[in-house]
């Protein structure tokens, strides 16, 4: 088990790996093309909401509530084709592949059209600042109306990315997880390309990415179509809003709109206040952000999407032990690199932000603004990674009112985190606010898991992540000695930037690779054991 999961992280690692790349070059041409200006905060809005609800439909709750049931009923095939000479069957999921799909186009479509003619609402809601601004007549006004134009073009992307979602869901579920992992390169393609070639043909550089998210969008949709028919999972969508399935999905999916949906939720109020703060407030925070998405959509995601389907399957089969077991795994792996970038990010935020993104429209002032976000989010990288895996342990096992009950805690929790913070520190206050509630929210889960008796972290674990610390501390160390102050990167040329930069990674991780092996830290460490304490 422990191998095939490895092999399927792998895979889905090196998939997102290609996606992140191209994410951080879709965000280098975006700074350059508009910096972290008005342009740019109204650009980052309008492509934040429709993928707020896509977190809600597609990727974030649907998923974690269709993979669970999906997985059932292929265990159901699977024991129906048993039952018959060893013939497999796909019947039954292929029937509730047909009435999910046909039951989410119906409400997708409703939602996506909704979004798109009440796009001046959604923007009234969540940038009242610039409503504000717009309903007084004072400057600063013409952000309400840009968001609202732009907000109307990439909503559709919401209905691509539903259905995307769901087919990746169904091939993740079949053991088929590259398709799905490599998806998001085309959306990063399609954003780049009409930033350089489509933007003189468009009003602004804002509307050109707009059109660039929902292309992107389109091509996803279309490109998951001939692997769902290979597979024999290409079916016909109709509607069953009281099927025994979708009933079922139902059930698990409304509490967990609310409790997937908690770190994004906790982003909406960040822009929501962020609308009141200095220009450029949400575009310091996007771009810490993004940086933060790097290790996060690398390691905490790709090893959570192949997590999810075999504790589902685990459930479904009854075997608790290998269940618990393969969380302890998830955890372990997730340390393995999350200890690392959280030390390396740390040391290097200016160097990285600098050599990424210090071009154009995006200046040396902007560098400090985006290294102080990103310092404080990073205070909860380890919270928003041990999230994707200790969730799971309750969606398997098709229980979503938990989570919903400790993102309620959290939600609350990070709302007083931001009054408290955001009137000293603004938008600093922000991040750092919703690491606070990530670690809360992380905590909040461990112990819930622990108390049901379904997991509690091995003492292999605990002894394997203190480990861990200590190397990353001596890698932080290397690293720090290695870099130079800020005043000298400002002084170095491009490439003279890259090679210092190159150089202190490398050493980096060649530091902190050969202090795991002088801690005794081996490739029997990521085995699934069974009932370790």
């Amino acid at each position: 088990m422990s191998k095939k999961l490895i092999k399927s992280g792998v895979i889905v690692s090196v998939m997102t790996l290609v996606s992140r790349v191209l994410g951080l070059i879709r965000d280098v041409v975006i700074a350059n093309v508009m910096g972290a200006g008005a342009m740019a905060d109204v650009f980052l809005f309008a492509n934040k909401i429709p993928n707020f609800f896509r977190r809600l439909f597609a990727e974030g709750a649907f998923a974690q509530a269709f993979v669970p049931v999906l997985s059932e009923y292929r265990v159901k095939d699977e024991q129906e084709g048993d039952q018959h000479d060893g013939k497999k069957t796909q019947e039954q999921t292929r029937l509730l592949i047909a009435q999910a799909s046909g039951t989410l186009g119906v409400i997708i479509t409703g939602v996506t059209l909704f979004g798109m003619l009440a796009s001046p609402l959604f923007v009234m809601l969540f940038g009242f600042g610039w409503f504000v601004d717009w309903f007084n007549d004072a400057p600063g006004g013409e952000k309400f109306t840009l968001a609202s134009n732009l907000l109307s073009i990439t909503f559709p992307y919401l209905w691509f990315i539903s259905f995307a979602a769901l087919s990746g869901a169904v091939l993740n579920t079949m053991g088929r997880f590259a398709v799905a992992a490599f998806t998001p390169v085309l959306l990063n393609v399609a954003i780049i390309g009409m930033a350089i070639y489509g933007a003189p043909y468009t009003e602004s550089p804002a509307h050109a990415l707009a059109w660039g998210v929902f292309l992107g969008g389109l091509i996803q949709f279309l490109f998951q179509i001939p692997f769902l028919y290979r597979a024999g999972m290409l079916v016909k969508p109709k509607w069953a809003w009281h099927s025994e399935g979708v009933t079922k999905i139902r059930k698990l999916i409304i509490p967990a709109l609310f409790g997937v949906s908690v770190t994004q939720i906790n982003l909406l109020l960040d822009t929501l206040i962020a609308s009141f703060l200095i220009t450029g407030s949400i575009s310091w925070l996007y771009y810490a952000d993004r940086l933060l998405e790097f290790p996060l959509g690398l390691f905490g995601i790709g090893i959570a999407t192949v997590v999810l389907p075999s504790l589902a399957r685990l459930h479904s089969k009854n075997n608790p032990a290998e269940f618990s077991a393969t969380l302890d795994w998830g955890i372990r792996v997730i340390s393995l690199f999350g200890w690392p970038a959280l030390a390396g990010l740390m040391v290097l935020a200016q160097p990285i932000i600098m050599v990424l993104f210090m071009r154009g429209e995006f200046t040396q002032d902007t560098v400090i603004q985006v290294s102080m976000a990103l310092f404080a989010y990073l205070s909860g990288l380890l919270s928003f990674m041990f999230i994707k895996i200790l969730a799971p342990g309750y969606y398997a096992r098709q229980d979503t009112k938990t989570p919903v009950k400790i993102g309620i805690k959290a939600m609350v929790a990070n709302m007083v985190f931001n009054l408290m913070l955001a009137p000293f520190l603004g938008y600093v206050g922000l991040a750092l606010a919703t690491s606070l509630s990530a670690t809360l929210n992380a905590w909040l889960l461990y112990r819930g898991l622990k108390a049901a008796g379904v997991y509690q972290l091995s003492a292999k674990t605990m002894l394997f992540i203190g480990k861990l610390v200590l190397s990353a501390g001596v890698m932080a160390l290397v690293v720090y000695q290695l870099s130079a102050d800020f005043d000298v990167w400002l002084t170095m040329s491009f490439f003279t930037q890259v090679k210092q930069l190159s150089l202190c990674i490398i050493s980096g991780v060649a530091s902190y690779l050969v202090m795991i092996v002088l801690l005794g830290i081996r490739l029997n460490d990521f085995t699934i054991a069974k009932g370790e304490k």
